[in-house]
């Protein structure tokens, strides 16, 4: 089937079966697939990624607690024990707890982590842990962790939890949700997040998937400038020749590298489509092909300007398949 011709499917699992089966497991209640399925992950990249998306579902049950239980020597389980206690604070404060709520599953989860580093000193998601708590500590009167108001290591940076990331860096090089929960860091401070991924391009390697790190950053500062009535169309933003070079560093430097897109996250492509859909850009149907029928929410939901995302991945990627053509 033609790409052009593909249903779309919004699952967080993506084109990831074996996650997909341990996803409807924990929905149960039953820890048992997730445990075979991190025992069989090879890769520390798709081991990080898969433990982010099972602990957004496992933070909703106890089929964890069940398993540290079962098996409190099980690295994996200690490992997940951390995500979930993490992401319960995360989804805490989405969901408006205040300072009083939140403070206790803060602790809990900043206690699982270190636990982990202390056990477990090679694994780099324990690190991703803590950096993604890092978000939660916004307030310089009342700070958290020391070590989550770092200095930079460039003068033009912002302080932030520098430590935790060159921790998260040194187990796993470039570790991609690291980098990520340090830019959600400076999202949610305020500051500091175009600056910080510009500089994260500076120094990545050619191949490197932290070039599209900008493409967040960008939809994020689009999003928020539309919103306050700063900018009235997408074509004033992603056409200006600084956005355009990051853009086209993104598709130059990493995209026409990967040797197996099927393994590429889907935020990634979908990023990388809009960007380039966006900024007038060539090379947007090569995205589309890789992505297939795997649209994810974000960016198109939060930038759409019609408010039906679907109708507009489907124009952008009919139109950017019949330019290839």
């Amino acid at each position: 089937m033609a790409a052009s011709d593909m249903s779309l499917i919004m699952h967080v699992a993506g084109r990831d079966d074996d996650l997909r089966l341990a996803l409807e497991d924990l929905q149960v209640g039953r820890w048992l697939s997730t445990k075979n399925l991190l025992a069989h992950t090879d890769s520390g990249a798709l081991r990080t990624s898969r433990s982010q998306v099972l602990a957004a579902v496992a933070a909703n049950g106890f089929a964890v607690d069940a398993w540290c239980l079962e098996e409190p020597g099980s690295a994996d389980a200690l490992m997940m024990r951390a995500r979930v206690l993490a992401q319960r604070a995360l989804n805490a404060h989405r969901d408006g707890a205040d300072r009083h709520a939140l403070s206790p599953l803060i602790d809990a989860a900043l206690r699982a982590c270190w636990d982990g580093t202390r056990r477990w000193p090679y694994d780099p998601v324990f690190w991703v842990c803590l950096l993604s708590l890092a978000q939660l500590d916004i307030d310089p009167r009342r700070r958290i962790r020391v070590e989550h108001w770092a200095h930079p290591p460039e003068a033009l940076l912002p302080p932030g939890p520098w430590p935790l990331l060159w921790e998260a860096n040194r187990r796993d090089p470039g570790n991609r949700e690291a980098y990520h929960r340090m830019l959600q860091c400076f999202h949610a401070r305020g500051n500091g997040a175009v600056d910080f991924t510009r500089w994260v391009c500076s120094v990545a390697p050619t191949g490197s998937v932290l070039l599209t790190l900008p493409l967040y950053a960008y939809a994020e500062e689009y999003r928020s400038r539309t919103a306050g009535g700063q900018v009235s169309s997408s074509l004033g933003f992603w056409t200006n020749e600084l956005i355009q070079y990051h853009v086209a560093r993104a598709r130059d430097g990493w995209f026409a590298y990967v040797t197996d897109r099927a393994d590429c996250s889907l935020l990634d492509l979908n990023h990388l489509a809009y960007a380039l859909t966006a900024s007038g850009l060539p090379g947007a149907g090569a995205v589309f092909e890789a992505i297939g029928p795997y649209a994810t929410r974000a960016p198109w939901a939060q930038l759409s300007e019609s408010g039906w995302w679907q109708e507009e991945f489907l124009k952008a990627r009919a139109f950017a398949l019949k330019q290839k053509a």
